[in-house]
């Protein structure tokens, strides 16, 4: 008999244990430690993050297009540039996927130049009256200037074939038309000379340039005499090219330096700026989606070698005007599976973690780096979260734009930080983040507050538990002996309306209540309202619960009017403690309407509402669940996550449990990545981010844990009794 009680006390333990490896919980990771130093000097806060770019150049007059470029402008506390390929294709403007056209300049019968700025006006009118600024693109070749200009138009939309993409049949025409433009825009654009930036075509070491590299050359010292003719202090650079390790580059340097001017026959030509591109590049691995931080900078390195090769250029400013996770912004994930990262929080830590590194690689390597260009945008008349690598869908905005949002909060001067969680530059050029997260951290102090800026990267986009972080801001005693703590955030639970899109059922058509629930989730969020927290020796310490592709921003400000009951121990804002429901009162992140918004000291808006029920019925915590099928796949989960592929299914559950918040029983973390075909059980608490599986179904059923649970307690008393 004694055995068969062995027996029984260890049979309950394995189920309780299994099905607890079934949850995601309360495993701890260790506990991150970041230090903020807020009476150092500090240094100047190098904005890098404020360029955008997309192909489809008449998408920017689309209503879609002119409301996310003021988005842009007022995401940013730095002047932001929007960067567009075709602005001198020959066409009649009609928007289109990876194609554009202003019929900017045509022939008479005699050959002699016509222009026309109707279109040109228009694009330029939205992005100036936006309040951004151009990347000025020059290019491609009007289809009376191409030396093939038949058939003119691509082929299709993967197609790099028409005649635009073809050297002039006069170069001087070439420069005449540049010259024109440069006027027209200076007469009637402010700033057009200082604040406009100005880049010789894309791409052409690839088919985006059907000529040789000495036509190309060719061309840029044409450009460049038209351009600084009219303008002279302008910025102008190139070659854009697509590899950055390719001789394109460097010969192209070379010529500038050294090499015979086409225009003056002088030795050199000019050049203001020099431009490349890196995709870091994604795959589907073990059933889910692999990004590439470490390639991508590892390109950026690539360039700055080639840049400080010539030693012309050293100090030259550099752009990466395309700096993206993969290749293709209008090819949708449902094609290309490992592109499932657009719809996840991942790809917003990503580009964060990728413009703190290169400011490390620059300083590093002794460049200037001037910017890093996002190359995404919206896909106007395409379905709800169709899979393109874009900010926004059919006016919601994606979980990257709410991570820009935070990012663009940053101003001032910067301040030495230091976090325990943070991969080095070298562990991540040599194996990118494969083994820990990179859990990093920027601050500034800006005026009389501190902002903080903290994320959760990690290549790999499965479930895992939250991290615990302990934050210490050491304080100028101007800050007085208690300040104000704001905490905004972006995770699966926090500016993502994605999560609330697929909780809906992943409506093809929303409803206007099912829209208004999207845009109510789709900005930053604050994780628990504004708390007055007090001052000890000089420094608060703050701790919270960071989930995996989680980002946020805390600020902190001198109180105003405090007294000591109002005082909130600072440990106050842990996520595992009582949820609040941001900002405002009666707001319920699990409500489809209602709720009310709460605006943080930070400056970032987060609306307190985000949920949103599907069909009529309560959503479990927005984003705290389901996975995120690469293909076809679908998920099960006891929170409204679901899964989004091709054909996938969005299951929608509720909260189980009540009271404290991540531990009380939530289900959420949709599941662990599943092989292909096969299933994935993963319960647990609400700081687990979901998994973006490849295939396979993903199932979270709190019943069989509670059975399993109440099973083992039986046995155990059975055994006892024996």
């Amino acid at each position: 008999m004694a055995t068969a009680r062995v027996d029984y006390v260890f049979l309950a333990v394995a189920i309780i244990t299994t099905m607890s490896a079934g949850f995601c919980g309360r495993a701890q990771a260790q506990t991150v430690t970041i230090s903020v130093d807020a009476t150092a000097a500090g240094t100047p806060l190098e904005r890098i993050w404020p360029y955008h770019g997309y192909d489809e150049v008449n998408y920017s007059t689309t209503p879609e297009g002119e409301s996310l470029l003021k988005t842009l402008a007022t995401a940013h506390t730095a002047p932001v540039h929007a960067r567009t390929h075709f602005l001198l294709n020959t066409g009649n403007g009609t928007p289109s996927l990876k194609w554009g056209s202003t019929n900017v300049y045509t022939q008479d019968a005699a050959g002699n130049p016509v222009y026309s700025w109707t279109l040109m006006d228009g694009i330029m009118d939205a992005i100036t009256g936006a309040g951004d600024f151009p990347f000025v693109e020059i290019g491609f070749m009007p289809e009376a200037l191409s030396t093939h200009p038949t058939p003119y138009q691509n082929s299709s939309v993967t197609a790099l074939d028409g005649g635009c993409f073809f050297p002039p049949t006069d170069y001087t025409k070439w420069g005449d038309l540049i010259t024109t433009w440069a006027t027209h825009s200076t007469g009637r654009y402010a700033n057009v000379q200082t604040a406009w930036l100005w880049e010789m075509w894309n791409e052409p070491d690839n088919a985006y340039w059907q000529g040789t590299s000495a036509e190309y050359d060719k061309l840029y010292d044409y450009t460049e005499a038209a351009l600084h003719g009219v303008l002279p202090t302008a910025q102008l650079g190139g070659p854009a090219v697509a590899s950055a390790g390719s001789s394109f580059l460097t010969q192209f340097l070379q010529h500038c330096a050294t090499g015979t001017n086409a225009v003056t026959g002088k030795t050199g030509t000019r050049l203001d700026l020099i431009t490349f591109h890196a995709k870091g590049g994604t795959t589907v691995t073990g059933g889910h989606v692999e990004m590439n931080l470490g390639h991508q900078l590892s390109l950026h390195q690539t360039g700055f070698r080639a840049v400080t090769s010539v030693a012309a250029f050293k100090q030259t400013p550099i752009y990466v005007t395309e700096a993206d996770p993969d290749g293709c912004a209008a090819c949708p994930a449902t094609s290309t599976p490992a592109d499932a990262y657009r719809y996840s929080p991942a790809y917003g830590a990503y580009e964060i973690a990728m413009m703190k590194h290169s400011l490390e690689l620059e300083a590093s390597m002794g460049v200037k780096l001037g910017g890093l260009l996002t190359w995404a945008f919206t896909f106007p008349g395409t379905p709800y979260f169709a899979g393109y690598r874009a900010l926004a869908t059919n006016g919601i905005s994606l979980p990257v734009l709410s991570a820009f949002k935070l990012l663009g909060s940053l101003a001032g001067t910067r301040l030495p930080a230091t976090s325990s969680g943070a991969a080095t530059l070298a562990s991540i050029l040599a194996n990118s983040v494969r083994g820990t997260p990179d859990i990093d951290t920027m601050a500034t102090l800006n005026g009389q507050s501190v902002q903080v800026l903290v994320w959760n990267y990690h290549d790999d986009l499965v479930t895992t538990t939250a991290a615990p972080v302990q934050l210490t801001i050491k304080l100028p005693a101007s800050f007085g002996s208690s300040v104000t703590v704001s905490h905004m955030r972006v995770d699966e639970s926090h500016g993502d309306a994605y999560t609330v899109w697929t909780g809906q059922g992943s409506p093809a058509t929303p409803s206007a209540a099912q829209i208004q629930a999207m845009q109510q989730a789709m900005d930053p969020m604050p994780l628990n309202p504004p708390q007055t927290v007090a001052v000890n020796a000089g420094a608060v310490a703050l701790n919270f619960d960071l989930p995996r592709f989680g980002i946020s921003l805390v600020t902190i400000s001198p109180a105003s009017g405090s007294t000591d009951a109002a005082v909130t121990p600072a440990d106050a804002s842990r996520e595992d403690a009582a949820p609040i429901a941001s900002g405002g009162a009666g707001g319920d992140r699990r409500a489809g309407t209602g709720g009310s918004s709460g605006t943080s000291s930070g400056g970032v808006s987060g609306q307190t509402s985000s949920g949103g029920a599907a069909s009529g019925g309560v959503s479990g915590q927005t984003g705290n669940g389901g996975s995120i099928a690469a293909a076809g796949g679908s998920s099960k989960s006891s929170s409204a996550g679901g899964a989004l592929g091709g054909g996938g299914v969005a299951g929608v559950g509720g909260v189980v449990g009540s009271g404290s918040g991540a531990s009380s029983g939530m289900i959420s973390a949709g599941g662990a990545p599943a092989g292909a075909g096969g299933n994935s059980i993963q319960t647990g608490k609400s700081g687990c981010s979901c998994a973006l599986a490849a295939r396979g179904t993903s199932h979270a059923p709190l019943d069989i844990g509670i059975l399993a649970f109440a099973l083992g307690i039986a046995l155990v008393r059975r055994a006892r009794r024996r």
